[in-house]
């Protein structure tokens, strides 16, 4: 009998084990709502902002109103020349009824205009799918309308992200979102601008993709608040 034939006998061979049970995720995530005090949408914004300025990222509170001015401004402030968009997103209309300048629709195959694609292109503006905020992550799953490429090649990438989509944690997104229903062939957790490390773990930030992450969280209640604020300074004391 050959070494191979007798290693694969012995194995056969060998007592069978017990089959590991599967983690209990779900109550892992239950036991640890139980012990803690219930979250808010406020908290959960909160912790969002907080651990997105930890990994180098800017929020700026919008509305689903003036986001587009917004973005105008921060553009102009940063000297953005051309912003890289996708054509038949659902914020199409509301960029180009904003005007801003240098709108760079992403409209041919990565093929066709790589040179200016990767060297003439100062920002992209991409949707989101939600955020957590136990990380400050975006998540972000690319399309044909929004390929994967607008979220990295560009030096700043802008991303549009509703509070009301903010998660506890990434087990909430994925049940909320129902995850295990379909997912894309490319499914994105992006924390803060890109960022490496040398083997002395010095943190070098923009070295294979956006030095910049500015992420404008839509939040509606910020125009409520604005209302209410603005009726008691007519009404005076």
């Amino acid at each position: 009998m050959s070494a191979r034939a007798n290693i694969l006998q012995r194995l056969r061979a060998a007592p069978q084990g017990r089959v590991p049970l599967a983690p209990a995720v779900p109550a892992f995530y239950d036991a640890i709502r139980a012990a803690t005090p219930a979250s808010t949408r406020t908290a959960r914004i909160e912790l969002f902002c907080e651990k997105m300025a930890f990994w180098h990222g800017e929020v700026v509170r919008v509305t689903h109103d003036n986001w587009p001015q917004k973005l105008r401004e921060i553009c102009a402030a940063k000297g953005v020349r051309s912003l890289l968009y996708g054509e038949a997103s659902a914020h199409a209309e509301a960029l180009k009824a904003a005007g801003i300048a240098g709108l760079k629709p992403y409209d041919r195959p990565v093929g066709e205009w790589k040179k200016e694609l990767f060297d003439d292109t100062d920002a992209g503006l991409t949707s989101t799918r939600g955020g957590i905020a136990e990380t400050g992550t975006l998540i972000i799953w690319p399309d044909a309308n929004e390929p994967r490429l607008m979220s990295l090649v560009p030096p700043i990438h802008f991303a549009l992200l509703d509070a009301d989509q903010l998660h506890d944690t990434l087990f909430d997104a994925m049940c909320a979102q129902r995850w295990s229903e379909s997912m894309p062939t490319n499914a994105l957790l992006v924390s803060g601008p890109s960022k490496t490390a040398d083997i002395q773990v010095t943190l070098a930030y923009g070295a294979h993709g956006p030095k910049e992450l500015v992420v404008l969280l839509l939040d509606n209640e910020l125009s409520e608040v604005s209302e209410v604020n603005e009726v008691n300074a007519e009404e005076g004391p």
